[in-house]
């Protein structure tokens, strides 16, 4: 059987990845300084951010890793499927916060995303120094 040539890795996906990063992180402050009680922030749908953007960490550190030493077609499969479920995952926090949070918090993120330095997209990328960048 032939063997399959290696996908390439597209030019906009470490972007993709560090914006999609970055929205969330804007979103999860945002609930944390809007003081939303624990039990109004619908503790599914978050645990579901946070296994999303754990997936955008981890493809960070793949991009990072020598050519040859991951399944690049799994990494790209997986990858592109969680970033394409992020913004409606995040979208699904936000709608079911309860109408006395909702607006504040949507308030907050914009303001904490506009404020966010890039390297946080790299916040608990195993092998990444956010001091470094």
């Amino acid at each position: 059987m032939p063997r399959r040539p290696s996908p390439s890795i597209p030019p906009d996906l470490r972007p993709r990845l560090e914006e999609a990063r970055l929205d969330t992180l804007a979103l999860l402050r945002a609930l944390d300084q809007a003081f939303v009680p624990p039990a109004h922030i619908p503790q599914p749908h978050t645990h579901r951010l946070f296994e999303l953007d754990a997936d955008c960490a981890q493809a960070l550190w793949a991009l990072d890793q020598p050519p040859g030493s991951l399944d690049l077609r799994a990494m790209l499969r997986d990858t592109l499927a969680s970033l394409d479920k992020l913004p409606g995952a995040r979208e699904n926090v936000r709608a079911r916060l309860p109408v006395h949070a909702s607006s504040r918090v949507r308030g907050l993120e914009t303001a904490i995303r506009s404020q966010l330095d890039p390297a946080e997209a790299y916040n608990d990328v195993t092998g990444r120094d956010p001091q470094s960048r």
